[in-house]
Order: structure tokens, then sequence, then C-alpha cells
């Protein structure tokens, strides 16, 4: 099940629901609270979204709306509370860098205000000259998570969807920690939808890639991730309560732009696929 927010350009109205194939939504928004027709999470707060999800799914009677009636938001809706970032989660990635495999996850974290939808613009903050791309499988929480046990993480896995950490890398460096280089406004493209778990076999064996222009920069598998899904959710969860609708990004492959030699930085204009066997294809364009 391909679960997706959008906004209806007919109505103006903010909306949930499904793919039912590649032309045609399977509308939710009535069946969710009228006072937040956008809110996946208050779908069924009881059961959580998924079960309710799937039954309007295959219900014939639930309203079906035209794909190119409606504008595809970030899949999580409301906003997630937080994103949590991985550095240095894929072997391939950490022997590009010259650097030591890490002994436990590398956290950080990016704002809510940074999130971007798929095919929206990816603006260019004031300033910066060194605007890079990262490729990311993320994982989005289904149910609420604090002290898991690796063995029990999956069960509070929803889903997964396509991310790109945007970093400005002038800014990153210069600060001597990457807050602000991560969290500026769209710096958090997230989409095209959110996958359902059941859909995937296997998230460890996932062809990943990212383009720029039409030119692939990226292509590794998620099997190259030193932390997998559990132990990421597991570890997280220790001492930061996950919600739902939170967001892993779980790190990027190698051939990210400030590795190369000469650089490869984004410019105005410049047009942005992430690409996830499985999930999709997250389009989103660079502008000043």
């Amino acid at each position: 099940m391909k679960m997706v927010s959008y906004q209806d350009r007919q109505e103006k109205q903010l909306g949930i629901g499904c793919l039912v194939d590649d032309q045609t939504i399977a509308s939710f928004t009535t069946a969710s609270d009228p006072q937040r027709p956008g809110d996946w999470f208050d779908l069924d707060p009881a059961t959580g979204c998924h079960d309710r999800a799937l039954e309007l799914h295959g219900d014939p009677s639930t309203p079906k709306l035209d794909l190119d009636r409606v504008e595809l938001l970030c899949p999580i809706a409301p906003r997630p509370s937080k994103v949590i970032c991985i550095g240095l989660n894929y072997k391939d990635h950490a022997e590009e860098s010259g650097m030591d495999l890490p002994e436990r996850p590398l956290l950080f974290s990016k704002f809510p205000s940074s999130i971007a939808g798929p095919g929206s613009d990816v603006r260019v903050p004031k300033g910066c000259q060194e605007l890079d791309y990262e490729a990311e499988f993320g994982v989005v929480v289904g149910r609420r998570a604090s002290r898991v046990a690796v063995a029990d993480a999956m069960d509070h896995v929803l889903g997964y969807t396509c991310c790109n950490d945007i970093s400005a890398r002038d800014f990153q460096f210069a600060d001597g920690q990457w807050q602000r280089g991560k969290s500026c406004d769209t710096f958090a493209p997230i989409g095209p939808w959110i996958v359902t778990k059941d859909e995937i076999d296997d998230p460890h064996s996932l062809r990943i890639a990212f383009r720029l222009n039409g030119e692939t920069l990226q292509d590794s598998s998620t099997d190259q991730m030193i932390f997998g899904v559990p132990e990421l959710l597991s570890y997280i969860s220790q001492t930061i309560t996950l919600e739902p609708g939170d967001v892993i990004s779980t790190g990027t492959p190698p051939g990210v732009g400030f590795s190369r030699n000469p650089p490869i930085y984004l410019k105005d204009g410049d047009a942005m696929e992430v690409d996830i066997d499985g999930i999709g294809v997250l389009h989103n364009t660079v502008r000043a």
C-alpha cells in the first residue's frame, strides 16, 4: 500500500489516501477527523492508521480522485515531530571517505520546518555556495517507541519512503556542528509516498540511486548499511522517544557532491531524483 498526503487543487482541501493505480487515489479524507482531514494518525488512534487505511483501501465505496487533480505533499501528515538522520551508515561511503566504521550510530536531526514534499523546490539559502545532495532510505515510525528492544523494533515501523538530506557544506563545516547546514528551510525533501512495510520483503536489499539532471551520481544498495532498521530504531528509542510519523533517515551511500574531484554542488534549475527500488522516485528542483 502506498500512502499519500495531498492537496486537492479543485477543492483546496488537504487530504490523505492511497494509490489505487498510477492514475488514481483512494481518498480517506471523509473517514478522518473533520477538524484534521489531513492527519494520518487520527484516522484510527486506537489501533494506528495502517489497519484502517487497508480497510478503506479495499472498500469499493471509498471515493476516488484522479492523481493529476492533486498536489502530492510530504506523505507524513501532519509533519513529523522530528527527523532523525544517521551519519556515515554505509560501508562503501565510509570507504570512500577514508574513515573507520562507527561503533555506534551517529545521530543528528533536521527541524520539521526543513521538510519539503515531492515535486517542490529546494531553495538555496542566502550565502550558500556549496549546496549538496544525499539520497537516503527513510523509515517512518507507526507506533510510539521508547526503549524498544531490537527484536521488537519492526513492530513500530509503518513503512518506508525516499529522503534527500540536502546539506549546505559551507555552513556545515564552518560552524563546527551540523545543525544549520542540515536544517535550512526545504532541506528535507520526503516522498513521494510511504510504502507500507508489508510490501518490502527486505529493507536491507534495495537499490538506492541519485540522479542529477539525468546523470546517476549515487548508485548503491541498502545492504551496505552498517546499522540496519531494527538496530537504528532501537538505539534511538533508548534516549529519544519516537512518535508516530517520525522519520529515521538512514544515511547516504557514496557519490555525494563534496567528495568528488572536482566537487559537484547544486545550482539553480538542477533536477534531482532519489530512486529506491520498491518505493519510487522523489523529484525536486533547486531554486536560488
